[in-house]
């Protein structure tokens, strides 16, 4: 026999009672974390305790915790996923989820329809915590249950609409436009960079075309000028106007964007 081949023979010894608990203490804390991260998160942001550090939040979590963009938000909506399941599961059967990754394509759902999701996962799992691929499976057969059209067009403004979307929060009533119609979502431009929406957080400003181009051109303008480490001051007259409602610009407004494009040397015809 090689005995290279050959793997050393496993000895199994039984816990205690006490280390058995433990365990199981344990193993729920690591299967909490990323909820625990997520909570956590939202903390940080919403009492903006990165400001004594870092600008904005996005820059704090990148070179705290080496996240990406979009990782911080993720771990947050995964949280407010994860309470709106305890919430509204049974909880004598409810078997909660264990990373940020079985609940991401819950958050094409509405909250009451999270619930019921999520138990059919759990139920084609036989009971166990169900993988990522079949919490996907299970919410796309019931988006193609309660499938309706896209009722979206290229090029159409429309206002952000941030419930339940903690991604989105901040930019609430804010218009944005719509630059790729998906089955389930849009990608649009908002002032300060493009997002991937669901249909149920948007709706539209019914913009006759001419003032749809209105709001194109104000928004290009906006694009070249935006960047995430301009000064306070310049980011508020860039969000300010980026929330109007209306497809044109008053007088001083025009003129806040001409002095910006100005003093940024950004030239526009």
């Amino acid at each position: 026999m090689d005995s290279a081949n050959t793997q050393p023979s496993f000895c199994r010894v039984e816990l205690t009672e006490e280390e058995q608990c433990l365990r199981l203490h344990l193993e729920r804390k690591v299967e909490r974390a990323f909820y625990e991260a997520g909570k956590a998160l939202r903390e940080l942001r919403d009492r903006k305790l990165y400001r004594s550090t870092h600008q904005t939040f996005e820059e704090y979590c990148r070179d705290r915790f080496g996240y990406s963009r979009r990782h911080p938000y993720l771990l947050m909506e995964a949280a407010v996923i994860v309470d709106n399941l305890s919430e509204k599961c049974d909880p004598m059967d409810h078997i909660p989820p264990t990373s940020e990754r079985q609940v991401r394509p819950l958050t094409k759902l509405d909250p009451d329809t999270q619930c019921e999701a999520w138990q059919l996962a759990v139920s084609e799992a036989d009971g166990k915590v169900p993988s990522s691929r079949i919490v996907k499976d299970i919410v796309q057969r019931i988006m193609e249950r309660t499938k309706v059209a896209n009722p979206y067009q290229l090029g159409e403004v429309c206002q952000i609409i941030a419930k339940d979307n903690p991604e989105l929060r901040g930019k609430g009533g804010g218009w944005c436009i719509v630059s790729q119609v998906n089955d389930f979502s849009c990608t649009v431009t908002a002032w300060d960079g493009e997002y991937s929406i669901g249909l149920q957080h948007l709706k539209s400003f019914d913009y006759l075309p001419k003032e749809c181009k209105q709001v194109k051109a104000i928004s290009d303008r906006i694009s070249l000028l935006y960047s995430p480490n301009m000064e306070e001051a310049a980011v508020k007259v860039l969000k300010n106007l980026g929330e109007i409602k209306r497809p044109y610009l008053t007088l001083l407004e025009e003129k806040l964007l001409t002095l910006l494009e100005q003093e940024f040397g950004i030239i526009t015809n």
